[in-house]
């Protein structure tokens, strides 16, 4: 929603309708333009682990109805937060949650509990149980972006991310036979998001399901553009499925960017920044306002105070 505002709403309307719209039309509309096997109506069993991701998506289901069926399970009503459901449980036991019943190759899904993660899995026709993790999630985007930028023929960097700890096995596959460049970096999403940062797309997944997938603003200036201009029929295709692409992943810039001293309360980088804050402070009585990279996500927090609400 602070981006919607911040770009006038070129990004979307900041509402959370707004949110659900953006994301549901791009996944529906890339339903219509992707070929792939199985039923026309697919279906998506969600283990919530009890948390705050039921909430939403409960009410945001109906917005993709169209391109998918979503079930969910472990939806807050009964059981505790993350208790044998969700993310970490399902790879830590490789086993499927408790709460879901499974079908042979039925297509299910679990978020963690604040649902920055999600882990896919399934059984097949042996009943044997199947784990798609953020290395193997990785590997299907990078395989799912390369057709498309392949199509349209333009010299797009595409690069994946991955840690040490990631399946030696998916490494191999992305530089060997999809011919994708792997980079290693340190543990954490901010080595990883700062890495992906330096491509025109740049994927990182943890193994744990926490990631995305980024693009350069030349990248996405570009594509939009491709998709506007280009006549011929397959080009145009693959570069309207790139960007109903970018409107699906949830981007967001560095917060490294912001850099703090005394406590979290002064800001030193970037340059200017403090100054701004400190003029605004000074027209409001008994205000205070400060700024800091968030410890845990890819945002800023923005804590500020004053003697009363009235601006």
């Amino acid at each position: 929603m602070v981006y919607c505002r911040n770009t006038s709403g070129q990004y979307g309307k900041a509402t959370v309708e707004g949110y659900y719209q953006k994301l549901s039309t791009a996944f529906v509309e890339l339903t219509k333009q992707a070929s792939c096997s199985g039923d026309d109506q697919r279906t998506l069993k969600v283990d919530c682990a009890n948390g705050i991701g039921a909430l939403k998506l409960s009410e945001m289901k109906h917005y993709f109805s169209q391109g998918l069926s979503v079930q969910l399970f472990n939806d807050g009503t009964k059981g505790k937060l993350n208790h044998l459901c969700g993310a970490d449980f399902v790879k830590s036991h490789q086993k499927p949650p408790q709460g879901i019943e499974m079908k042979s190759n039925e297509r299910c899904c679990s978020f963690d509990g604040d649902a920055d993660r999600i882990i896919y899995y399934y059984h097949d026709a042996d009943g044997q149980f199947h784990l798609v993790d953020g290395d193997k999630i990785a590997a299907l985007i990078s395989s799912f972006l390369k057709e498309p930028l392949l199509e349209i023929g333009d010299s797009l960097s595409l690069g994946v991310v991955q840690t040490a700890y990631a399946n030696g096995s998916s490494t191999r596959y992305l530089e060997e036979v999809m011919k994708v460049p792997v980079y290693c970096t340190k543990t954490g999403v901010k080595h990883l998001h700062h890495k992906a940062q330096e491509f025109d797309i740049g994927v990182y997944f943890e193994a744990n399901g926490h990631g995305t997938v980024l693009f350069s603003k030349a990248a996405e200036m570009k594509i939009k553009q491709l998709a506007k201009e280009l006549e011929e029929d397959k080009k145009r295709k693959a570069a309207k499925m790139l960007e109903n692409v970018i409107d699906l992943f949830n981007q967001v810039a560095d917060r490294q960017v912001i850099g703090t001293t005394d406590a979290e309360r002064q800001a030193v980088k970037p340059p200017g920044l403090q100054e701004a804050i400190n003029e605004l402070v000074k027209k409001y009585r008994l205000s205070r306002a400060f700024v800091r990279p968030s410890g845990t996500e890819d945002i800023v927090r923005v804590y500020a105070e004053a003697d009363s609400q009235i601006s």
